[in-house]
């Protein structure tokens, strides 16, 4: 494996698994409010993401936008026989929603934390469908048993905040 694509996919699975990792902490050992360290975990999974992207700009796309966007399209029908790149739009969504979530919940702490919850369950159901798509669909091999394995922890970790009556 070249040093692009070790850098390129092992900053998506590092920021996917941090970002699980956040949120079975706040699942499972959190009573009520604060977790200082499912924060720190959901930042640096979202660091990892931006450094996913800068890697797979610069190895793979010559740091062009049209380039990502074929690349994209190339993919979307290989799997699905549609040749469509806008889902590259909805990864340039998924990283400003997470580079705005972790600003907000470092800039304005009391504030994310009192968020509606329609607001924290649209902001899992966004963030599981694109690590379904990204970690479970478009995954080959040993990288979709880990991406399912990584969309089970989010589920569990949702489904006992849930039952718990704690904010997710």
């Amino acid at each position: 494996m070249q040093t692009g694509e070790s850098l390129t996919r092992g900053t998506i699975w590092l920021a996917l698994s941090l970002y699980a990792a956040a949120e079975a902490v706040k699942a499972f050992r959190r009573r009520t409010g604060f977790c200082a360290e499912a924060r720190w975990l959901n930042t640096l999974g979202c660091a990892a993401f931006l450094a996913h992207v800068a890697y797979a700009f610069h190895y793979y796309h010559g740091w062009s936008h049209p380039e990502a966007y074929q690349h994209t399209a190339r993919q979307t029908a290989e799997w699905f026989g549609w040749n469509w790149g806008g889902g590259l739009y909805f990864n340039y969504a998924f990283g400003l929603v997470w580079l705005g979530d972790v600003v907000w919940s470092w800039c304005a702490l009391t504030r994310h934390r009192q968020q509606p919850k329609w607001m924290t369950w649209g902001l899992h159901g966004f963030f599981f469908f694109m690590m379904f798509n990204g970690a479970v669909l478009f995954a080959r091999d040993v990288g979709r048993w880990f991406g399912s394995l990584l969309c089970l922890i989010l589920l569990a970790a949702w489904w006992s905040s849930r039952r718990r009556g704690i904010a997710p």
